[in-house]
């Protein structure tokens, strides 16, 4: 099977790297942001919006799409893709920890999940046959292996079960994956490293899972409820051992200044649902720190959200016409400032990629987090 990661430039003084993946619908420039789709839709925005703010890949879930609509429904209108009109790449998380946030009832066993609906109570079975199944239903582009996560927090013994189990899934989600010839044709799949906060556990699955040979790896069971503090450091600790010649994807996160000093650890994707849903209640990011539109403020000013951003949004309104429809309740608000939010990330995540291609993203990264959060605090204090 040809190279599908090219690992372009690492930054002389951190881990930060700019690499290039292939997927069968287009080529991913990383770092990477992918806004979140979980139900075949990034909330308040289309595809044409997604592409005009320079969306590369987006993603969606698993464990939602195959409760409604069904994963068959959408394997026979042709796949996600065409279902929901994206034609990028798309990555499909397994829907393991949705059935561990959200599952009403769930019984852990060594051949999958059993668990009720958190839509209607009725009974549903995960294991890596079934997840792999739905994801080539799907037609997803990178597919996610099932995995335990562990909450946060949790006794060794119960965590260091979690990563046993984990690996087993992985093994075999590979296996089935092989069988059907989903890698074959160009599909990806991700193995989850878990550990939670034990770092000779993470350390201990991360080089088991590197033996497997996946297509990229991703960080799991972080942002699960730790402090930031020991969130990063676990992402530290489970980084230098994962492939340097694969994607390295650290899941369900974070703020602006948490993304650039993941990406500082050697982290090449990420997804959050957090800028599409602050959006919808008036809440959008700026250099100098998030902005409530809401604040008083805000009722009068002229200018963009940001100024030169280059973002429909900021091309078109004003700070005071965009809290105007988010205090009458505007469905619109909700979309412009997704675009602009989404943007920013996205546009965030360009801003890296050119500063490690010119070998200075330890100087730029810090300085960019200093100016927001001194930004941040200064709005909080007025």
């Amino acid at each position: 099977m040809p190279a599908h990661f090219d690992l372009l430039k690492t930054d002389p003084a951190t881990a930060a790297r700019r690499g290039r993946l292939r997927t069968r619908h287009g080529v991913i420039e990383t770092p990477v942001f992918m806004p979140v789709g979980t139900q075949g839709t990034v909330k308040a925005v289309t595809p044409a919006h997604l592409r005009e703010m320079g969306a590369q890949i987006i993603l969606g879930n698993t464990y939602h799409l195959n409760l409604r609509p069904g994963s068959e429904l959408v394997r026979d209108l042709g796949g996600l893709h065409r279902f929901m009109g994206w034609d990028g790449p798309i990555l499909t998380d397994s829907g393991g920890f949705q059935v561990f946030s959200l599952a009403k009832l769930r019984d852990i066993r060594d051949d999958g999940v059993a668990f009720q609906s958190h839509l209607d109570g009725a009974k549903h079975f995960l294991g890596p046959r079934e997840v792999m199944q739905i994801q080539q239903n799907l037609g997803s582009d990178i597919a996610m292996v099932l995995d335990e996560c562990p909450p946060w927090p949790c006794e060794r013994d119960a965590v260091a079960r979690a990563v046993t189990r984990s690996h087993r899934w992985a093994e075999r989600c590979k296996q089935i994956a092989t069988d059907s010839g989903f890698l074959a044709a160009g599909h990806h799949v991700f193995a989850i490293v878990q550990g939670s906060t034990f770092e000779d556990l993470r350390r201990d699955a991360a080089t088991a899972l590197a033996a497997l040979d996946f297509p990229g790896y991703a960080v799991g069971g972080v942002s699960v409820g730790e402090p930031e503090p020991e969130m990063l450091k676990q992402v530290g600790a489970t980084t230098p051992f994962m492939p340097a010649d694969k994607p390295r994807y650290t899941m369900g996160l974070g703020t602006p200044p948490q993304l650039l000093k993941m990406i500082a650890l050697g982290v090449d994707m990420f997804d959050c649902v957090l800028p599409t849903r602050v959006a919808r209640n008036g809440l959008v990011f700026t250099p100098d720190g998030p902005m409530n539109l809401r604040n008083e403020q805000y009722r009068a000013d002229p200018r963009p959200i940001v100024e030169g951003l280059d973002n429909y949004t900021c091309r078109t309104f004003s700070r005071a016409y965009l809290r105007h429809l988010t205090m009458a309740g505007e469905m619109l608000s909700g979309t412009l400032l997704t675009i602009h939010n989404l943007h920013f990330f996205l546009d965030l995540m360009a801003q890296a990629r050119a500063h490690i291609e010119a070998g200075d993203y330890a100087t730029w990264h810090r300085q960019w987090i200093e100016r927001y959060e001194a930004g941040a605090a200064a709005r909080l204090a007025s």
